[in-house]
């Protein structure tokens, strides 16, 4: 195989790598660090054995073993992970920061054998406890505790304002989202994974992708839900200025992988996965003098805290209430409103039907207050309504919650739903003149049958027994959707 670039030593923070001919040798530093102990020639001998044991799952004819390094008297004195030499040119890094007309056919490739190897990859108690909800929760408070130190000082690192909100978001979706790594757990998602899946380890040759340098001294740090491992390289990708073929690996992933895990919980593994390079590069920066490295450095760490906070920002879970009067727009704005937010859609008109084994536009043949509309059927229509959406806020997703929401009670239990699971309550109540409503109502019942059994009288006695929403956001509907529904937007967020 051609060589392009000269024989010589390249030094790691844990490694010295030297390169000669057709082959790569690796030599562990004698070191010890708070995440590693290579302190001994017998911690160096049994991490180069694992890591070409490891790595071999990936690229068996890459590591092609352990050489043992003698003295005069034939006793060991040191060991060399010996490697096929892989030709620099052929980095995915590389290739994509070249623009290489074949990068996303790379990146599927590189999709295809991740799913195999996750499909095959060792599972058990150990996988799932290092994947766990508690795990995953102290590894983020960890790194944050870690990085506090960058954010203070005259002349800080990080940008404090960033990564407090950093801070915040992640601990508000970390704290309501046990249930979604239960069932991650449970459907067998934790896996003996690679843990540092990245561009610049990852060759692609003519006969397919070598994916090289996993973990190999600390096993936690590779028991990983198998997004997780995978948003590590989607985080890379974006790095290098490619969000696009960033959300290629992801929907390849998917598909091969059929595993449609929540789109939160993977924005959150891309975050983590970002912030954990923004900690490494703000600690390279205090490890150099004032010049090019470090401002480097610096930049790097700041830009990875950025896009930290901005997966964090897309998986932010919101219970969003929709009320409003019959005739003021309230379903038209819900429903424009959860596609703009990919949130789920639960509306209080088709649920009263359901809950009663009726079809959504059967008409209701009792009047205001009285059978599907008295008290007790309203209770119980809106107390499934908040159930459901629980269940979906619980899993990292966002409601909208279309209903009345003309009692102050039912508003009171919807806060409680969204504190409990962790998740940012919007409010926002649709007004339009009575004129207009009532125009809507008749044109409505006009149509033909409908989930809504509203009429004028309805909605005159609706007004009346309304209690005050001073919590709400207005949106005036008078003005047509898209302009209501651009002011619900706002609100939003």
């Amino acid at each position: 195989m051609a060589q392009h670039h000269p024989d010589g030593v390249v030094e790691t923070h844990v490694s010295h790598l030297i390169f000669l001919g057709e082959r790569a040798y690796k030599v562990k530093k004698p070191v010890r660090f708070a995440f590693l102990d290579f302190s001994t020639r017998e911690q160096r001998a049994e991490a180069c054995h694992r890591e070409v044991q490891l790595n071999r799952r990936l690229s068996p004819d890459v590591y092609l073993g352990v050489l043992d390094v003698v003295g005069p008297d034939g006793r060991p004195v040191e060991h060399l992970v010996e490697m096929r030499r892989m030709p620099p040119e052929r980095r995915l890094s590389t290739l994509v920061a070249e623009g290489d007309p074949g990068a996303a056919d790379h990146v599927r490739a590189v999709a295809h054998q991740v799913a195999a190897f996750h499909a095959a990859a060792a599972r058990g108690p150990a996988v799932d406890r290092d994947a766990s909800h508690a795990a995953v929760t102290s590894a983020w408070v960890e790194n944050l505790t870690e990085m506090a130190p960058f954010g203070a000082g005259p002349d800080p690192v990080l940008d404090p304002e960033v990564l407090a909100e950093v801070g915040r978001l992640a601990t508000a979706w970390l704290g309501g989202r046990s249930r979604v790594f239960a069932e991650r757990l449970a459907g067998g998602h934790a896996v003996d994974g690679h843990g540092d899946l990245l561009a610049d380890d990852i060759f692609c040759l003519d006969d397919g992708p070598r994916i090289l340098d996993c973990i190999e001294f600390d096993d936690r740090l590779r028991h990983v839900d198998v997004w997780n491992d995978v948003s590590f390289l989607a985080m890379d990708l974006e790095r290098l200025g490619r969000p696009d073929l960033s959300a290629l690996l992801r929907d390849t992933y998917g598909e091969l992988s059929g595993d449609h895990a929540p789109v939160a919980l993977v924005e959150v593994f891309v975050a983590y996965r970002a912030l954990v390079r923004s900690k490494v590069a703000a600690l390279r920066s205090v490890q150099t003098g004032p010049g090019p490295e470090r401002d480097a450095a610096v930049a790097e760490a700041r830009a990875r805290l950025a896009q930290c906070r901005d997966h964090l920002r897309l998986a932010r879970v919101r219970l969003v209430l929709v009320g409003g009067l019959p005739g003021t727009g309230k379903t038209t704005v819900a429903s424009g409103l959860a596609d703009r937010l990919d949130a789920t859609h639960l509306s209080s008109d088709p649920l009263r039907k359901e809950l009663a084994g009726l079809a959504a536009d059967t008409p209701a043949a009792e009047a205001y207050g009285q059978g599907l509309y008295s008290r007790a059927a309203s209770d119980a229509t809106y107390a499934e309504l908040l159930a459901r959406a629980a269940i979906v806020l619980e899993r990292g997703g966002t409601v909208v919650l279309d209903a009345s929401w003309t009692d102050g009670g039912r508003r009171d239990d919807a806060r409680e739903v969204a504190r409990r699971c962790g998740a940012e309550l919007v409010e926002l109540r649709c007004t339009c003149p009575p004129e207009v409503a009532a125009e809507r109502i008749a044109r409505r019942r006009a149509a033909g049958p409908t989930d809504s059994d509203a009429d004028a009288e309805v909605a005159r006695r609706m007004a009346a027994d309304a209690a005050p929403w001073p919590e709400a956001t207005a949106v005036d509907t008078s003005d047509g959707v898209d302009r209501a529904l651009a002011a619900a937007i706002e609100a939003a967020g």
